[in-house]
């Protein structure tokens, strides 16, 4: 089989296409996450490519943060879609997080399609260093 495929417009489909969707039809896709875990808090780091700053909402409720963006599509209007790899849909993923967080320091922000999310841990979680003396 070879890459080069041949499709008429009655046979388009998206791929991949193994996503819930809204109530609208559209799809919901869980974006890719890193978490990187520091003394001080942890930080996500979530591909939301589309998504701009207006379009994200993240919200914390009983130890629960969630984070959704909203993306308008980006078909030309006067072209017809012969064949598509790139899905596209709203973003939602959710994480339970421990107590050890200060939920009044939490900060995000998008820049190049990448949402970053720091967590703050509160003072009383932070390791603390102890000070070791000699005899």
């Amino acid at each position: 089989m070879t890459d080069q495929m041949t499709h008429t417009p009655e046979t388009v489909e998206k791929t991949p296409a193994q996503a819930p969707e809204t109530m609208a039809g559209g799809r919901i896709y869980q974006p890719l996450t890193d978490i990187v875990e520091t003394d001080e808090g942890v930080t996500l780091m979530l591909e939301m490519p589309g998504v701009s700053a207006e379009d994200v909402d993240v919200t914390l409720e009983k130890r629960v943060l969630t984070v959704r963006g909203k993306i308008e599509g980006t078909h030309p209007e006067k072209l017809q879609l012969a064949y598509a790899e790139y899905g596209e849909g709203d973003y939602e993923r959710a994480f339970t997080l421990s107590d050890d967080f200060d939920p009044d320091k939490i900060g995000a922000s998008v820049s190049h399609g990448v949402l970053t999310v720091t967590l703050p841990r509160t003072a009383e979680a932070q390791p603390k260093k102890i000070a070791v003396t000699g005899s």
